[in-house]
């Protein structure tokens, strides 16, 4: 039999201020940045692969027009866009997220616009607040459950009608 946890406990009451802080942190980190397209695509892209390439290319021009860059923080897709915007001198913005098995930051991210997440959620509400639109390649279960976040966001009118744009029709279809 399964024993249920408490219904409250102070556990959980500690809990919710260290969610609270993680709210306080991305808000004030992300809060000055201007406008930002978020990123998201696997972490286990290489940078001799063709998204990776394309990715760095994108975040490249993304940057030239005066937009930051949001990903993930970590290899991938993700380094490949902070590496594209770092290189063309924009903002580069790292959502790292703390898990027990995987996911350095990449070097690619400003110093002052890293934060590492504990909570999944907190982290995708950063992606989501801060983000003009959202450019998304190919990925694996996080990568689709950020691309649904923004696409229910948008559909229940929660935030705008931004633009999504989708990379890899190859990858996506069938």
């Amino acid at each position: 039999m399964v024993k249920k946890a408490p219904y409250h406990s102070s556990e959980e009451t500690w809990r919710m201020f260290r969610i609270m802080a993680e709210f306080v942190e991305g808000i004030e980190t992300m809060a000055s940045l201007g406008p930002c397209v978020s990123m998201f695509g696997s972490a286990r892209t290489k940078p001799e692969e063709r998204y990776y390439k394309m990715a760095e290319e994108t975040a490249r021009e993304i940057a030239k027009s005066n937009y930051g860059l949001i990903t993930g923080g970590g290899p991938g897709i993700m380094e490949a866009g902070n590496k594209g915007a770092s290189e063309a001198g924009g903002q580069s913005v790292g959502l790292n997220i703390d898990l027990p098995f995987e996911q350095e930051a990449n070097l690619f991210i400003d110093p002052d616009k890293l934060i590492t997440f504990d909570h999944f959620f907190v982290r995708k509400v950063m992606f989501m607040k801060y983000a003009q639109g959202f450019i998304v390649l190919p990925g694996g279960f996080g990568t689709l459950d950020e691309f649904f976040e923004a696409i229910t966001l948008i559909q229940t009118d929660t935030i705008g009608r931004l633009p999504i744009v989708i990379v890899g029709k190859s990858y996506w279809e069938g």
